[in-house]
């Protein structure tokens, strides 16, 4: 037997628009556009030997910066029960999985999003070598495979801005898989930075698979879901015209209403902190009194994402610094910029 090795890096993202609850199949209610980030990113190593099957579903350990991370088999176990159709070779495979995240793990960046697609693209590249997909539907089987693990980790297969799910508007969109964003987009967005403040770095109280569920039933879920539909149409106007203020304007709506969809559901709940609030009134102050494009999002957590065009990064790095490193716990943030894809890695 002949041990083999996969390398990928992959990139974390924010959503602009945000989806918010699933179907069964780990499929959308609502289209979702995203930045793929560039700095905060996840490695992931596969080594693999084929072996006899011996009625096994799998063969697998995992480990995090180089520790044996018993605590993530679950969850790799259920990706690898969710894609054990278009990986039919993993019976017959042992793997040793070894992952390392740019960023604090549970610090807000979406690490499953990052970790899940890196790993998807090792599985892809171990299908490629077995003739299971072929280069042409490389990155669309990833996507798939991504898509089966965490939802928004079906973006992180591409690089820039990356639709999920099925939008009127936007042609080629679909609910299994992401796709590049096919329409024209003004220069100033490739030119977006991200600084990600870090009001609380730990396990969040509520699971974001947990926080989908609670919209089944939901009293607004259904004026929610038209909403983002609408949202995506208006999206796209934004991102065509290069309108910085409308731009944010609908980046903080949607971030505001996915913690709202939050708090009103049951049982509701609450990731904002004091500290995440502070943040948030003192950036909209800045913006006004300074005329500077900074707008936030955040995802379904206490951080906060800064998102502003590299003409603004001197003031807004100033701004962090002497105004919301006090909000961070122990003074944390990040500053990242935009764009960044996924790499094959090579010895």
């Amino acid at each position: 037997m002949s041990m083999n090795k996969v390398s990928w890096q992959s990139p974390s993202n924010i959503a602009l628009v945000k989806y918010w609850g699933k179907k069964s199949g780990q499929i959308p209610a609502n289209a979702s556009i995203s930045f793929t980030l560039d700095s905060c990113h996840t490695r992931t190593t596969v080594e693999w030997e084929q072996i006899e099957a011996d009625g096994a579903p799998f063969h697998f350990e995992i480990f995090v910066d180089g520790e044996e991370a018993p605590d993530f088999r679950p969850k790799i176990e259920t990706f690898f029960q969710r894609t054990a159709e278009l990986l039919p070779f993993l019976p017959s495979v042992r793997m040793r999985i070894d992952t390392s995240n740019s960023f604090p793990h549970s610090s807000g960046i979406a690490s499953s999003a990052s970790g899940l697609s890196a790993l998807s693209l090792c599985m892809g590249d171990i299908a490629l070598q077995m003739g299971a997909v072929d280069e042409e539907g490389f990155e669309r089987f990833c996507s798939i495979l991504s898509r089966l693990g965490s939802g928004s980790a079906s973006r992180s297969v591409y690089g820039g801005l990356v639709v999920w799910g099925q939008h009127k508007d936007i042609p080629g969109s679909n609910d299994s898989f992401a796709i590049p964003y096919p329409h024209h987009v003004e220069h100033v967005f490739s030119t977006y930075r991200d600084t990600v403040l870090l009001v609380e770095v730990g396990q969040k109280s509520v699971s974001s698979t947990k926080g989908h569920g609670l919209m089944n039933g939901h009293a607004f879920a259904e004026a929610r879901f038209k909403q983002a539909e609408e949202n995506m149409s208006e999206m796209i106007q934004h991102l065509q015209t290069g309108d910085l203020h409308h731009f944010g304007e609908l980046v903080e709506a949607e971030a505001l209403t996915l913690h709202a969809m939050m708090m009103t559901s049951r049982p509701g709940y609450m990731l904002f902190r004091p500290n995440t609030i502070e943040i948030l009134e003192k950036v909209r102050t800045f913006r006004t009194e300074e005329k500077v494009p900074v707008h936030f999002t955040l995802d379904a957590g206490a951080n906060v994402h800064l998102l502003y065009p590299a003409s603004a990064e001197q003031k807004v790095h100033t701004f962090v610094e002497q105004e919301l490193k006090q909000y961070c716990k122990d003074g944390r943030y990040i500053h990242d910029s935009v764009g960044g894809g996924p790499k094959r890695l090579t010895e």
